[in-house]
């Protein structure tokens, strides 16, 4: 007996040597990989090698790519080996539905659900598709569209006391709502939106395409809405402090002519929502698909059947954790509390000398967002 189970272990482990030297023969190929996620408890997407401390997604990636046989294990180490190259860096606690990663690989038999067996299951591999050889997902991405779910009580007028479940957002509200966020469409200088960047920075202009928020709905007793924007890139915390500075124009701490001067070259004091509700729902290669996408070698990067996919994700994953979170920790309840500490007539410079003490954010820049491009 024992005889026969220590044959059956050398057969397996030479079974797995075979596979493994089989893999080494197949060529490299150029892929993109189509990833959801839920951020909560990463500190984002992009992978510091060497830094075990502060885990990202990337490292979960990685992991499985070297165990399934995609990679060998020296391009785990040196990601540059594998031309891995991710379209939006999405920052700490930030969630993805439409993340889309190129890379070389095996094209291994079964190579999705190898992979995704080594996957926590809060990161999925959704779909997989054949690039061109020096195809980069980051330089040949045209837009992003990013979506923002926050509870609606956030809208609620400062002077009126609310009861966060049993908020509702009325009609008047959610159009006053939609003609701040369309203020943002066109081309405007944003440097008032991230940090690090000058007025004079041509890098801080940005181009908006579409920015609206959707009809609200009910979860766990609580209303919530989702903002939608669409842009050619984003900087670090740019779609956070976009919304919120609607909130505090919203919610009467902020005079609706601050959105213009925000776009001019003094400083602003421009407060940021929290990063919890932020997700990046799709990335577009307009200019990739026309010119490649059906030239009879390779598809257009639309991921049509997979959207059903992405949907099962979200409620399985994205949303959950938003709520769940939301209701446990009140990130936005505690948020709008800081909103009275911000000086909106004041330049940012004259708030700093004016106060000696330095105002509290519900977390410290720098620390999570949207680092979608942040140069």
């Amino acid at each position: 007996e024992e005889n026969g189970h220590q044959n059956k272990k050398l057969k397996s482990d030479a079974d797995e040597e075979d596979a493994e030297d089989q893999n080494k023969k197949l060529p490299k190929r150029k892929i993109v990989l189509l990833m959801a996620y839920s951020g909560k408890g990463y500190h984002g997407m992009q992978r510091n090698v060497g830094s075990s401390q502060f885990k990202t997604i990337e490292d979960d990636l990685v992991c499985a790519l070297v165990q399934s046989g995609c990679i060998p294990e020296n391009h785990g180490e040196d990601m540059k080996k594998m031309s891995f190259q991710r379209c939006a860096r999405t920052d700490k606690g930030v969630s993805a539905a439409g993340q889309i990663v190129s890379l070389k690989v095996r094209l291994i038999d079964d190579i999705l659900e190898k992979i995704n067996n080594h996957l926590p299951s809060h990161i999925r591999i959704l779909g997989l598709k054949r690039v061109t050889g020096g195809f980069n997902s980051k330089n040949k991405c045209d837009a992003r569209t990013y979506s923002y779910m926050l509870p609606t009580f956030a809208f609620a007028h400062k002077d009126h006391e609310v009861q966060e479940e049993l908020y509702r957002l009325d009609r008047d509200t959610l159009e006053r709502v939609n003609q701040l966020l369309a203020c943002y469409k066109g081309t405007h200088n944003f440097h008032n939106f991230t940090s690090q960047k000058g007025p004079r920075d041509p890098s801080a202009k940005r181009y908006i395409m579409e920015m609206y928020c959707g009809e609200p709905f009910v979860r766990e007793n609580m209303e919530f809405a989702v903002i939608q924007v669409k842009g050619q890139s984003f900087m670090m915390h740019q779609i956070r402090k976009m919304i919120g500075l609607v909130i505090a124009i919203v919610k009467g701490y902020a005079a609706e002519s601050i959105m213009e001067r925000s776009w001019g070259e003094e400083k602003v004091d421009i407060p940021k929502a929290p990063g919890l509700g932020l997700v990046l729902e799709k990335v577009h290669f307009e200019k990739y698909n026309r010119r490649f996408g059906n030239d009879g070698l390779h598809e257009p990067l639309e991921w049509t059947e997979e959207e059903e996919k992405i949907a099962v994700f979200k409620e399985q994953y994205i949303y959950p954790t938003i709520i769940n979170t939301e209701k446990e920790e009140k990130s936005m309840a505690n948020w709008l509390k800081t909103l009275p500490i911000h000086d909106f007539n004041s330049s940012a410079v004259e708030v700093q000398t004016n106060n000696k003490n330095p105002k509290k954010s519900s977390d410290p820049e720098g620390s999570d967002g949207c680092g979608d491009d942040s140069d």
